[in-house]
């Protein structure tokens, strides 16, 4: 045994190694560059290329953008100012920023939809963030009468009556409540369409002869650029959300009349392009309303770009639901809750988690396909574009219009695919 212990004695270790750094590519810019860059020999190449691209587009567009023009009076002045040289003329947006914005809004009147813009964002905050005092959300729910008369103006009373009508029809379903949830939905649709058909235009009257109160009336036409992209766009976004889950649901209800409904609308919907829509809108739509009725052109372009988003929207939320599992549905069913609690409370929670990039998406092309009301005599930023390069001063100007519409463009939209993350992050929990 002790001739054993001495022979292996000497292969262990009494003293510990030095601490070492570890290889150099291991660590660092190195590793980093290894592992996301040239971890093969196919991303090799690919990053090779990419980074010629990247050089290529530096050479031949950095001198144009450094090179760059701001005050100026026309595209010739411009042109005068560079001499010959290659450079940008954004002189353009410094002249014409305000159309870009507003349109054809009454520039002593711009304080209108800026106010309506911050108030916007006043009542989104308690709707998309959870630190947002609760309290708020009332405000959320009174804006969108608000900012209706800060953007069009005219009698104060047109939205006070118009709400009046949401609380007849809350009336009608409180009173009801008892009956039955299926009576009282249809009480509180009844009540509020009654009202409007019937008491709101002589309400409104009446007031206005009372107490003439009100902002200066703006037409519709006076609307364009980003403003009327923002209207229809947030209005579109707000609305299809609510009418695409009741779609869903109405979708995968055992009511053969609502199921059947429910499909007819949003194949047809999702079979028909949007421009269709919108010429509907444009069009046709004043011939399914009573005799000399006027409706604003804005007012029925968000209507049918809601109908077009809210049938997407429903198989965006349907795949959500379908991804539940079956257990989810029978444990609101042993807890004994009725079938609008338990998708208050269980499943609609979980089905809008998992189908928040589905639902974002649809959100983010929404916004972009504001560009189309251009076809229909509305000028989005697009058509107000074309408007400025057909102006003497600025005939022939081109990439900087683009590039600045496509900027603000791209700072709505990703501002939305961020919040998204985020929103996705904080709702992961079932990995924590």
């Amino acid at each position: 045994m002790s001739d054993t212990h001495s022979n292996t004695v000497s292969y262990v270790r009494d003293t510990m190694l030095d601490q070492q750094e570890p290889p150099v590519t291991e660590r660092g810019v190195i590793k980093w560059l290894r592992e996301n860059l040239f971890s093969g020999w196919l991303n090799s190449v690919l990053t090779i290329a990419s980074l010629g691209v990247i050089w290529f587009i530096i050479i031949e567009i950095g001198p144009w953008l450094l090179n760059t023009v701001w005050n100026a009076e026309s595209l010739r002045e411009c042109r005068a100012i560079l001499d010959g040289t290659s450079g940008a003329c954004f002189a353009v947006i410094k002249d014409r920023w305000h159309q870009l914005l507003f349109g054809f809004y009454p520039p002593e009147h711009y304080w209108r939809p800026v106010l309506a813009m911050v108030l916007m964002l006043v009542a989104l905050a308690p709707i998309l963030f959870s630190e947002v005092p609760r309290k708020m959300l009332y405000f959320s729910v009174l804006f969108p009468f608000i900012g209706y008369h800060l953007l069009w103006g005219g009698s104060v009373w047109l939205p006070i009556s118009v709400l009046l009508g949401f609380v007849v029809g809350y009336v009608a379903f409180r009173a009801t409540a008892k009956v039955s949830s299926l009576v009282s939905v249809i009480a509180a649709v009844a009540g509020t369409f009654l009202w409007w058909a019937f008491l709101a235009g002589p309400f409104d009257a009446a007031m206005y002869s009372i107490a003439p109160i009100g902002l200066e009336y703006v037409r519709s036409d006076a609307f364009g650029g980003f403003l009327i992209s923002i209207v229809i766009g947030v209005s579109g976004i707000s609305l299809s959300l609510p009418f695409g889950i009741l779609l869903a649901l109405g979708r995968q209800s055992d009511m053969i009349f609502l199921k059947s409904v429910c499909v007819i609308f949003i194949e047809f919907i999702r079979g028909v392009p949007l421009i269709t829509l919108l010429f509907t809108a444009s069009l046709l739509l004043n011939y399914f309303l009573p005799p000399g009725t006027s409706f604003d052109l804005i007012l029925r372009v968000i209507i049918m770009v809601t109908l077009f988003a809210s049938a997407y929207m429903a198989e965006v939320i349907r795949g959500g639901l379908a991804a539940l599992p079956k257990g989810q549905y029978e444990a609101a069913d042993a807890l004994g809750l009725d079938y609008w609690k338990a998708q208050r409370l269980i499943v609609m929670p979980q089905a809008l988690k998992i189908a928040i990039p589905g639902i974002v998406n649809t959100f983010i092309g929404l916004f972009k396909d504001t560009t189309l009301v251009v076809f229909i005599g509305l000028l989005d930023p697009i058509g107000l574009s074309n408007a400025i390069r057909a102006d003497t001063d600025w005939n022939g100007i081109y990439w900087e219009l683009f590039i600045f519409i496509g900027a603000l463009f791209f700072i709505f939209c990703f501002g939305m695919s961020r919040y998204s993350m985020y929103l996705e992050r904080k709702l992961k929990t079932d990995h924590r």
